[in-house]
């Protein structure tokens, strides 16, 4: 991808699936990375590649995520592109949650956002340009079983792609989402192999009948991080086997 080595990119929620598809795929691009998780996984993930550097905490809280972009500064001097991937939610019926696994689920997929751009946006004002892409979920469109808490997590994250992109477009910064519908992390392939009724009704309603590759998401990240996409801000784009169109 045109422009991407020798960048800085945060990626949270680097430790496994997603997230660590995009990092692997970002440093073979030549990106130095900043891995964040909440999980101590990610150290060992940062050790696989020289220009990378670890942090492990809980990014919905604010102050661990001013400490985590201090840290990316201090170490690689800037961030160019951030990756919001951090997340996952409890999904289950909606009048099965209760108030804490809503507010967990708000946390891990709203907060951690919201304040990995409210940290990083100055450094990337700074220098007056920046690519941000946060990870949403096409469930926000197609209004999967079960999912109804989820996607208010997620359809926030999605509308705070568009008002970040029209603040922030005149000053060289893209801010868009990918949203992803099933993919084919080791779990959900586990679940697919047993046969499992609860996540074949996800699947279900995918037109080309599979999850997606994790490197099929980490490829439009990809695009939309590097150089050739600089005319792109402000969108939710699918990586989703036709699950929506249009």
């Amino acid at each position: 991808m045109e422009g991407l080595s020798g960048k800085v990119a945060i990626v949270t929620g680097a430790s496994t699936g997603i997230g660590r598809a995009i990092a692997q795929r970002l440093a073979s691009e030549g990106v130095r990375l900043m891995l964040a998780d909440v999980s101590e996984h990610v150290n060992v993930l940062a050790t696989e590649h020289a220009e990378a550097e670890s942090y492990v905490g809980d990014l919905s809280d604010e102050t661990t995520v001013r400490a985590m972009v201090a840290r990316a500064v201090a170490r690689f001097g800037t961030i160019d592109i951030l990756i919001n991937n951090a997340g996952g939610g409890v999904i289950r019926p909606f009048l099965e949650h209760t108030a804490e696994s809503l507010r967990e689920t708000i946390d891990r997929n709203l907060w951690t956002t919201l304040w990995c751009c409210h940290a990083v946006l100055p450094v990337m004002l700074k220098h007056e340009q920046g690519r941000i892409i946060n990870i949403g979920a096409d469930s926000v469109r197609n209004g999967l079983p079960e999912h109804a808490a989820y996607n208010a997590a997620k359809g926030g994250v999605h509308a705070l792609t568009t008002g970040l992109a029209r603040e922030f477009a005149r000053k060289k910064i893209t801010i868009n989402t990918v949203a992803p519908c099933m993919a084919a992390t080791p779990m959900v392939q586990k679940l697919l192999a047993e046969g499992s009724r609860w996540i074949k009704q996800f699947a279900d309603v995918i037109p080309m009948g599979r999850p997606g590759e994790m490197s099929e998401v980490a490829s439009m990240v990809a695009y939309l991080a590097s150089d050739e996409a600089a005319f792109i801000t402000g969108q939710v784009i699918s990586v989703n086997g036709g699950s929506t169109m249009l």
